[in-house]
């Protein structure tokens, strides 16, 4: 893919089989997703009223708490008709835009957010375009975010579901050894899914600095989809507390569906 080329199949699911403005608040791991979300980067963005480009931002979901917060946010995504109802909601700037080739100037920006695009963005060169031109947008000493799929997340929640089977199993195997998420009409569209020290080593290969990646939902996340819709906001809280305290546990990092990671950018250094 070059600039402003995606794949028609990825377009068709955002446009055709997929809600991306309830994915945050139609599931339980979308919910715990959302909720980590909120409260990792609260944690880690300069105070507002910081420039925070959200790339990738479909249809506003994390742009407008973040406007709320009194972040100045401006929002790019692919899919105009995210952009489209990203607008609808004001408060923020919404464009059309391809995160591989962003249409700014060099730190523009105290915050850049790549929260989706590096799940589609299945060759390491696209997502190495991306990281870089997120890090070259961002002032020097700011913050770079990226949000990635465990590699191991379909395999856990198919076997919560009890869905592996020989077919599945193949298919898994496959998915375990290169990453690669080929398009299913009754599923998730083209995708790349990370293991978390690849992701590290992507976002250090494109020059930030201090650089940590958390498990972003934790373990529970089988168990919340499984539970009665009438038990989950008593299940909730219990939840997000086990997220926090293995978010960096090597040991189970991996157990959660979406890592995030964040990256500085370097501090220019001046000379005499």
């Amino acid at each position: 893919m070059t600039a402003m080329e995606f794949d028609p199949l990825i377009m068709s699911f955002y446009r055709e089989r997929y809600r991306e403005d309830e994915r945050l608040t139609r599931s339980a791991h979308g919910r715990i997703e959302y909720l980590r979300t909120q409260e990792l980067l609260r944690r880690f963005l300069p105070g507002p009223p910081a420039a925070v480009l959200d790339v990738g931002g479909g249809t506003g979901v994390h742009a407008r708490w973040l406007s709320e917060d009194g972040f100045a946010v401006h929002l790019l995504d692919p899919v105009p008709e995210h952009v489209e109802q990203a607008r609808q909601h004001g408060g923020f700037q919404a464009d059309h835009g391809d995160g591989r080739a962003l249409p700014h100037a060099d730190a523009s920006f105290d915050a850049t957010l790549l929260l989706g695009p590096l799940y589609h963005l299945v060759s390491a060169s696209d997502r190495q375009s991306a990281l870089a031109e997120a890090r070259r947008v961002t002032r020097a000493g700011g913050l770079v975010v990226a949000a990635a799929i465990n590699r191991y997340a379909p395999l856990l929640e198919l076997a919560a579901t009890g869905d592996i089977d020989d077919e599945t199993e193949t298919e898994l195997r496959s998915l375990l050894a290169d990453g690669q998420h080929a398009d299913d009409p009754d599923g998730f569209t083209t995708a790349y899914f990370h293991h978390h020290e690849e992701l590290a080593e992507e976002l250090r290969e494109v020059g930030l600095q201090d650089v940590i990646v958390l498990g972003l939902e934790g373990p529970t996340t089988p168990a919340l989809d499984r539970a009665a819709p009438d038990d989950l906001e008593a299940l909730l809280p219990s939840a997000l507390r086990c997220a926090r305290m293995l978010e960096s546990d090597p040991a189970l990092i991996a157990a959660s569906p979406h890592f995030l990671a964040f990256g500085r950018c370097p501090q220019v250094r001046h000379t005499r």
